[in-house]
């Protein structure tokens, strides 16, 4: 088994519950205004130059990866 392929088995197994309540806590903290949103527009505004922005986007984009990753996984099962 490669690596993809046991990625993919983990993903798969998260259950959704988990996954979501992931992305809604930590994916959207702090809640007003979320981390997420601050950061995606400093990127885009080209203005994420600080190490710690570049941590909070990982950290607070992560489950949303997952989450859409998870989607992809099982739309493709059904497929």
């Amino acid at each position: 088994m490669n690596a993809v392929e046991s990625i993919t088995r983990y993903i798969s197994d998260l259950p959704w519950s988990m996954v979501i309540l992931v992305c809604l806590t930590l994916g959207l903290a702090p809640f007003s205004p979320p981390h997420i949103w601050e950061k995606l527009q400093m990127l885009f505004a080209g203005t994420l130059t600080k190490p710690l922005d570049w941590f909070d986007l990982l950290l607070h984009g992560a489950p949303w990866i997952v989450l859409i990753l998870k989607a992809v996984i099982s739309a493709a099962k059904i497929s």
